[in-house]
């Protein structure tokens, strides 16, 4: 259980735990806006929707899911019966927060979705079969940001590299999967991705300093044994 000197948390710690995911992360956001820069939204979209394969088709369409709030919402439950209930609120409270402000976003931009955007050239778009695929509130894409904001949560949580890793590995791979699935753009889920980890790393900043949470009772769980 943290102590009360732990209790006088910022930025800088949390960043500290989730060091080489935050790294990494930096490094491909500005990846992604040199590609930004140099291509334009049609050309990127084609690029990708241009190479396709049948496992492919059925990895991504299953991949997808790492987003879906309610996975996340699932192993907030596994947090709640089996590690703290302090890791649990921080999860909910994380998934809420970036998922209410993606919903503002979406509502505010209205923008169209692949399928509407080149609704004359649906003829050239390979779409995976079983997807249904939507029309309206593209930007910024929700599963994105769910993905990347529960991954860094997990990865605050562990503070292991080789966890934030594989963390990472998963919220690109499920952020590649909207595309790849034509239900949002290249733009839709960076966006996502940059809403998923800093607004996630200042919601951590400013809860985890709270001193309800740092309570013993804070720190039990439903089925958690006592003295561990």
């Amino acid at each position: 259980m943290l102590n009360l000197h732990h209790m006088n948390i910022g930025v800088k710690d949390v960043l500290k735990r989730i060091n080489l995911f935050f790294i990494l992360y930096l490094l491909l956001l500005c990846a992604c806006l040199v590609v930004k820069l140099i291509y334009t939204k049609e050309e990127i979209y084609f690029a990708v929707n241009r190479y396709y394969h049948g496992f492919a088709d059925f990895f991504f369409k299953y991949a997808t899911y790492f987003g879906d709030g309610l996975l996340t919402i699932a192993i907030a439950v596994i947090l709640l019966c089996f590690f703290s209930y302090r890791k649990a609120f921080l999860l909910v409270s994380s998934y809420a927060v970036t998922s209410i402000f993606a919903q503002i976003l979406k509502h505010f931009f209205d923008a169209p979705r692949p399928q509407l955007y080149f609704a004359t050239r649906l003829g050239e778009i390979h779409f995976v079969e079983g997807v249904e695929i939507y029309k309206l509130h593209s930007f910024p894409s929700g599963h994105s940001v769910t993905v990347f904001s529960t991954a860094v949560v997990l990865a605050y949580f562990s503070g292991k590299k080789p966890v934030n890793l594989l963390l990472l590995i998963i919220a690109i791979l499920t952020g590649y999967s909207r595309m790849y699935l034509s239900e949002h753009f290249f733009e839709d889920v960076v966006a996502g991705s940059a809403i998923g980890v800093l607004l996630t790393v200042v919601w951590l900043s400013w809860i985890e300093s709270k001193k309800f949470l740092h309570a013993k009772k804070w720190n039990t769980a439903l089925f958690k044994k006592k003295g561990r």
